[in-house]
């Protein structure tokens, strides 16, 4: 990995692999995979279809778990995690950026950035006034009655990334975030990430097939054939 920070290790990956399936129809998905980033870095992880970087992202994000190797986030193995503390890991320090944005299409975008909100059990008056903060801090300020509908690609991907940053997460997991929009709407997506990595030290772990919007990145990471090439 190339220009990754020295300071604090937040993510660490220890010989991991994973494999699907069993016999003839086993698939190694990820074969003794080891990577470390650091707190307040912006990795962009790349790499060809099938190469295993949605699955890192996937154990990353503690969506998916290694059949062997360790996960260590902060310090703490993961893989010593209950499935509700690997949850709670979820819910409190980590939030998620989609390529297809996953917004509730019925309900308005100030709706969309509270749903975390919710899950932490929030009361309502502070939702409302985080929710209207993150929206601001994306360029959103007057959208937050307008369902995802009424909004452009590039003002959805924004209300997407205020609903990751309204809990005050360590970590950012962006899988393809500019990957359904144009190159103008992309660019604003990756400036607006790296403000929030610079300015509030939220560290960024991104999946791209560009190598224009790595370039936005601090250090890149390259899979082939499900290990670091």
């Amino acid at each position: 990995m190339n220009g990754s920070l020295a300071d604090n290790l937040l993510i660490e990956l220890k010989d991991v692999s994973k494999v699907y399936g069993r016999g003839q129809a086993e698939m190694h998905a990820l074969r003794d995979v080891s990577l470390s980033i650091s707190e307040g870095d912006f990795a962009a992880v790349m790499g060809p279809s099938g190469s295993g970087k949605s699955t890192c992202m996937n154990i990353l994000g503690c969506l998916d778990t290694p059949s062997s190797g360790a996960y260590l986030f902060d310090g703490v193995s993961v893989g010593g995690l209950s499935r509700d503390q690997r949850a709670m890991l979820r819910r409190h320090y980590l939030g998620f950026i989609f390529q297809g944005f996953n917004l509730l299409n019925r309900t308005s975008a100030l709706e969309n950035v509270e749903l975390p909100l919710i899950y932490r059990g929030v009361p309502a008056h502070e939702r409302r006034e985080k929710a209207m903060n993150a929206l601001t801090a994306v360029g959103l300020d007057g959208w937050e009655t307008h369902t995802p509908g009424e909004l452009s690609g590039g003002q959805q991907q924004r209300v997407a990334i205020a609903r990751a940053i309204v809990t005050n997460p360590k970590v950012l997991l962006a899988d393809e975030p500019t990957g359904n929009l144009d190159s103008a709407r992309s660019r604003e997506v990756m400036e607006l990430l790296t403000v929030f990595n610079q300015e509030r030290g939220i560290t960024i772990v991104m999946v791209t097939h560009e190598a224009d919007m790595a370039a936005y990145a601090r250090s890149r990471i390259h899979f082939k054939d499900g290990r670091i090439d």
